[in-house]
């Protein structure tokens, strides 16, 4: 991959509208766009029908219908690209959930190892349903969450993207994992900070 300097120039033109900068930037990304797509896919069901190839391209789809995008940084470019595929995946989760709850699906027996197991498409909602409440309470925990978690990104990126400490980020981060975790298991999560 070329300089993250080279990156952030490219991304930078291709916020202003230069179509060449759009071009050239695609083929540096794409296998950066690739990690992050099978790491979150990693954390997917495996006979999930959805592929890191499509997760990538419909990422890519989303972002150049994105009008007045305004990337500052390669970090920042990333942690969006991660936000827009996290976006897919719960959609796509509750889309299942509509079709489980018999939304366009025929009829088929009821499998008992089912209703048991756990799926990771709920597992996604519900750490979903939990990002938001944090998110609303604690905007830039909620930030930290999205960008270490489904991006990938490291504490120094973060930092850099949200414009804080990397001190603060470590502690946002550590709050943040042991909100979510008290939120999910329907505990009373920590007091906000």
């Amino acid at each position: 991959m070329n300089g993250a300097s080279d990156v952030t120039m490219l991304l930078q033109a291709w916020s202003e509208g230069d179509r060449t900068a759009h071009d050239a930037l695609w083929p540096i990304v794409h296998n950066e766009l690739r990690r992050l797509a099978h790491r979150q896919m990693q954390r997917e069901r495996p006979d999930h029908t959805l592929q890191t190839n499509a997760l990538v391209n419909e990422a890519y789809m989303r972002l150049v219908d994105w009008k007045r995008a305004h990337f500052k940084n390669r970090a920042h470019f990333f942690g969006m690209c991660a936000r827009i595929m996290r976006q897919i995946l719960v959609d796509y989760a509750r889309s299942r959930g509509y079709q489980r709850r018999g939304g366009d699906a025929l009829m088929e027996p009821l499998d008992e190892s089912a209703i048991v197991a756990p799926s990771k498409s709920e597992q996604l909602l519900a750490l979903e349903e939990a990002l938001t409440r944090l998110a609303a309470l604690q905007p830039r925990k909620g930030s930290v969450v999205e960008l270490r978690f489904f991006g990938g990104l490291s504490v120094e990126e973060t930092a850099e993207v949200l414009g804080v400490s990397r001190l603060t980020v470590i502690r946002d981060w550590n709050f943040a994992r042991a909100w979510l975790l008290a939120e999910m298991k329907g505990e009373n999560p920590p007091a906000t900070v």
